[in-house]
């Protein structure tokens, strides 16, 4: 019921705001009879309609079902802002690779030899900056001289409508982060720009002071950990946005924050979230239920239809060989995704043979992949499923029930314990005791293969987080932050094109600015390499 509930709230809301900010955005929303704005916000509950429109675009890619997009120029597979930022984070690095190379942009991403004119670069840099959109029209819609002309003087709701503007900050400052992380640099629109202003090109520094300045000043008015309505964002989205930049920021700004990213990190440990005793309910139908999900990005197979990262990933799971798409819950795509040899490797050792993490399926497949069109070459995968914990297959066999988990609480105390033997120079026993409790609960309560001081490094730091966060959209981001994602120093299959990989250029660390946004926003400059 949840999900019908929220996402019923998105669908509903995207479809009568989106017309209120077309020329903002350079798109037409489908065809269909939409009220004016006034009309729509004449409506009881239209505020917080209008603020699930803006949620509803993490999932969403039109009003017309799986389909439709609202984004010109661009199909639903390759603007869905969690599939398309999946394969920028995963299918580009050694965790995973796609079988149908026909589709378009995955053989460049999934080979590093992607340009400017790629769809699926395009699609995440133009989904990203239409939530912008979405976020500053939500804004000048609620800004307090317009609500008064409206007439809106009840206090709760002016107080309901000043919490659902913070929570809209928030949004624009994650797809702002999502921005300097892949490409560097945005053009930077708020809501006190003119509808239809391109915005000058931010830098990276430029955007992390201004995210960091921006959550800083929501922060205290957002709802308390784990006390908002499933689906909408709190204390802890903001802090786990402000961790993952402090973590990465000698990568952004060339200066180290350790201690900043600890203080966030440790703030979230103390606000009530906790592991999941199972691992695999992390990834389950119900895993709406999990007390590790900090926030994920919501899937429905009834009422959200999308081809989102879930949907992506459990259809891609299924095996050519196997035709195992009922142990999952779904009918499958013929093995269209398999892991990556490197990756495998990560689980060599008796001490995962009772991993609850290693998910791998063999059989009698080649752990070899020397053609990426063969579908029977490759281990395949086991961890997401479309089936509930107490075993409730979803509504679809296709459109998955299973939310992508975008912040986990895992991460946390993996993130806490690699910025604090950064800062230190080597771990102690705060951090052992963090990783030790995921080791645990991947070996079912046993503490036969938990780890010693002496070897809780960062090289195992890095290896751990791709065995406990695989296929969760953090893993281009690991290999930069550690400098093994370009250079020579670690190869993976298919690296660059080659079978065995070979080095990438420095300035691969970056994605390109699409060509229709350099069309489109003159202020805009390409990335050094392109």
């Amino acid at each position: 019921m949840k999900k019908i509930k929220s996402t019923l709230l998105a669908v509903v809301g995207l479809s009568l705001f989106l017309q209120s900010c077309v020329n903002d955005l350079d798109v037409v929303p489908e065809g269909e009879t939409q009220l004016s704005v006034e009309e729509f916000y004449a409506q009881p509950g239209s505020y917080k309609q209008a603020l699930g429109g803006v949620y509803g675009n993490l999932s969403l890619t039109g009003t017309n079902g799986a389909e439709s997009s609202n984004i010109g120029g661009i199909d639903a597979g390759t603007s869905q802002y969690g599939r398309v930022l999946w394969y920028l984070q995963n299918l580009s690095t050694d965790e995973v690779i796609w079988s149908y190379e026909n589709d378009p942009g995955t053989r460049e991403i999934q080979r590093n030899i992607w340009s400017a004119s790629n769809p699926i670069i395009r699609g995440m840099f133009s989904r990203a900056t239409y939530q912008v959109a979405l976020v500053n029209e939500y804004l000048r819609q609620t800004e307090p001289s317009v609500l008064s002309g409206r007439g809106v003087t009840d206090p709760q709701t002016l107080n309901d409508i000043e919490l659902y503007r913070k929570e809209a900050r928030v949004l624009r400052a994650l797809a702002y982060y999502h921005l300097m992380d892949l490409f560097g640099k945005a053009p930077f629109v708020t809501e006190n720009d003119a509808i239809g202003t391109a915005g000058p090109e931010y830098n990276r520094q430029q955007l992390f002071t201004y995210i960091e300045n921006e959550l800083n000043d929501v922060l205290p008015d957002l709802k308390a950990a784990r006390t908002n309505e499933y689906g909408r964002l709190d204390k802890t989205f903001a802090n786990m946005i402000l961790a993952k930049m402090y973590l990465n920021a000698e990568v952004y700004i060339g200066q180290a924050k350790n201690q900043e990213c600890m203080d966030k990190c440790a703030e979230i440990i103390a606000s009530g979230y906790t592991l999941n005793t199972n691992y695999l309910n992390n990834f389950k139908a119900d895993n709406h239920t999990s007390p590790e999900m900090i926030f994920s990005l919501q899937s429905n197979g009834e009422v959200t239809q999308n081809y989102g990262p879930t949907t992506v990933i459990i259809n891609g799971q299924v095996g050519s060989i196997e035709g195992n798409g009922a142990q999952f819950g779904v009918g499958g795509w013929g093995g269209a995704l398999r892991l990556r040899k490197q990756f495998v490797q990560k689980f060599n050792g008796s001490e995962f043979n009772n991993d609850s993490r290693k998910t791998i399926i063999s059989g009698t497949r080649d752990i070899e992949i020397t053609d990426v069109a063969n579908r029977d070459q490759g281990y395949i995968l086991g961890k997401f499923s479309n089936i509930s914990s107490t075993g409730i297959a979803g509504i679809s066999t296709t459109f998955v029930e299973t939310d992508f988990p975008l912040f986990r609480y895992a991460d946390v105390l993996l993130m806490y314990a690699e910025a604090q033997i950064k800062k230190d120079g080597s771990a102690n026993n705060t951090s052992l005791g963090y990783i030790n409790n995921l080791r645990t609960r991947a070996n079912n309560g046993s503490i036969a293969s938990n780890i010693s001081l002496s070897s809780l490094t960062l090289d195992f730091i890095l290896d751990e987080r791709s065995r406990e966060l695989h296929w969760e959209g953090h893993r281009r981001q690991d290999l930069i932050r550690f400098n093994k994602y370009t250079g020579g120093s670690y190869n993976w299959a298919w690296k660059g094109n080659g079978t065995n990989g070979i080095a990438l250029s420095n300035h691969l660390k970056l994605y390109p600015i699409p060509e229709a946004a350099l069309a489109s926003n003159r202020n805009l400059t390409q990335n050094i390499g392109y």
